[in-house]
């Protein structure tokens, strides 16, 4: 089966597009989902996750728009929430709640007085108080003694959550709570691989497989691609190169389509032009679906 095929939206670098004019282009090429990565401070400027959805949720009316990821236990968990509820109501249904446990910019944590340990727990801590949170029940978002409840409304139905996840724990994380799994920065075979484990996991659970969510980047060339990951992220070069996805319409589909694990890609733009890429990455698109 052909998978869905999203975009991220251009919410962050020196000079932003307009949101609400590329998720528009975005839904008319055809595009099945727009997403939005969270940071509350970055390397490079970025704008807010939840408005940016919610620009894009106002001005379409087909796409699904999906966190890739959403920081939760950087938030205060009945705000989050509260967010999270308004975002599925205005949107029509239409949100994807990835979540993720995040980390990689450990500044932003002290900014907002929060610990950086423990992000982990108390992430499964707020997913776990959600669905309550969302239906508009009574719900302890702590399990402590003496713990107001605390009641959101308008209710919302819940939206799917996929969790972000690379490490074993996190694998088991997206069983255990996830209607899918989002990789990234991964591998073709690698994603196979994990996609194996998250469905033997969740049913350890007793749980139905999650979605396998594949989020690739994707620049004008494999070869900027590829020094970026090793620069960045310190992959090694093989596997730099062989994450890599980049060049023309036809070499781009040729990549993605290897990925055979995946139900549902999230393209990424790399690149100075966003609204070049997205012609060439919607092209890109109806090879691979052809």
């Amino acid at each position: 089966m052909a998978p869905e095929v999203g975009i991220s939206l251009p919410t962050s670098g020196a000079a932003i597009p307009d949101i609400a004019e590329a998720a528009r282009a975005a839904e008319s090429l055809g595009f099945d989902s727009v997403w939005a990565g969270d940071h509350l401070a970055d390397a490079r400027p970025i704008l807010d996750s939840t408005l940016a959805l919610t620009t894009a949720a106002a001005v379409t009316g087909r796409v699904k728009v999906g966190f890739g990821v959403l920081q939760l236990a950087l938030r205060q968990p009945a705000w989050a929430a509260k967010q999270i509820g308004s975002l599925q109501y205005l949107s029509g249904g239409r949100l994807i709640l990835g979540v993720g446990v995040g980390g990689l910019v450990p500044g932003e944590w002290e900014a907002a007085g929060i610990p950086l340990s423990g992000r982990g727990k108390r992430t499964e801590s707020i997913l776990r108080a959600l669905p309550g949170l969302l239906a508009g029940e009574p719900t302890r978002l702590t399990t402590e003694p003496g713990a107001p409840e605390v009641t959101l409304t308008p209710a919302v139905p819940v939206p799917p959550v996929w969790l972000g996840a690379i490490s074993e724990r996190g694998l088991r994380r997206a069983a255990e709570y996830g209607d899918g799994w989002l990789a990234t920065i991964t591998t073709p075979a690698e994603l196979a691989a994990g996609a194996g484990k998250v469905r033997a996991m969740a049913g350890e659970f007793g749980r139905p497989a999650p979605v396998t969510g594949c989020s690739v980047l994707v620049g004008e060339t494999r070869s900027a691609v590829s020094d970026f990951l090793r620069a960045r992220l310190g992959l090694e070069p093989e596997r730099a190169d062989a994450i890599a996805v980049g060049g023309g319409a036809r070499e781009i589909a040729d990549r993605l389509a290897c990925y055979t694990a995946a139900e549902h890609l999230v393209l990424s733009p790399f690149g100075q032009d966003w609204r070049a890429q997205l012609d060439v990455l919607a092209e890109a698109r109806a090879l691979l679906l052809a």
